[in-house]
C-alpha cells in the first residue's frame, strides 16, 4: 500500500514539474485512453474487494479497453463522426458505478459500526 501511495505522489509531482504537452490533435485520443484506463483500474479495485481479482484478466481488460477506445475514436475521426463521445459516456457511467461500489465496500470494511449497519444520529 505504501508503494502505491508513493508512486501516486511521485506521479503527481512529476506531472506538475516536468514540461510535457500533448498536441491538440491527440487530445481526444488521450482523453478516451485515460478514461478506459481509469475504468479498468476501478474495476480491478472492485474485484479486489470482492476477492475475485485476477491479474491476467485485469491486464487484458486494461489493454483491450484502451485499444478499443482508441480504435473507436480513430474510426470516428476517419468517418467524420464523433464516436469518441460514445466511449466517453460508456466509460464515464462505468467509472461512477465502480466508484460507488468501491465507496460502499470501503465504508463497510473500515466503519466501526458495520456490524450493526450504519447507525442513526441520536435524537436530541
Amino acid at each position: 500500500m505504501l508503494y502505491l501511495l508513493t508512486s501516486f505522489a511521485l506521479g503527481i509531482v512529476a506531472g506538475f514539474f516536468l514540461p510535457f504537452s500533448i498536441p491538440i490533435t491527440l487530445g481526444k485520443y488521450l482523453s478516451v485512453a485515460v478514461l478506459a484506463a481509469l475504468d479498468s483500474i476501478l474495476g480491478g479495485g472492485k474485484a479486489v474487494f470482492r476477492k475475485r481479482f485476477n491479474i491476467s484478466l485485469f491486464v487484458s481488460g486494461f489493454v483491450s479497453n484502451t485499444f478499443l477506445a482508441f480504435l473507436l475514436t480513430y474510426i470516428g475521426d476517419r468517418l467524420g463522426v464523433e464516436l469518441y463521445l460514445a466511449a466517453i459516456i460508456t466509460f464515464g457511467v462505468r467509472i461512477f458505478q465502480n466508484l460507488s461500489i468501491l465507496r460502499v465496500y470501503f465504508f463497510q470494511r473500515f466503519s466501526t459500526d458495520h456490524q450493526q449497519g450504519f447507525s442513526k444520529p441520536p435524537l436530541e
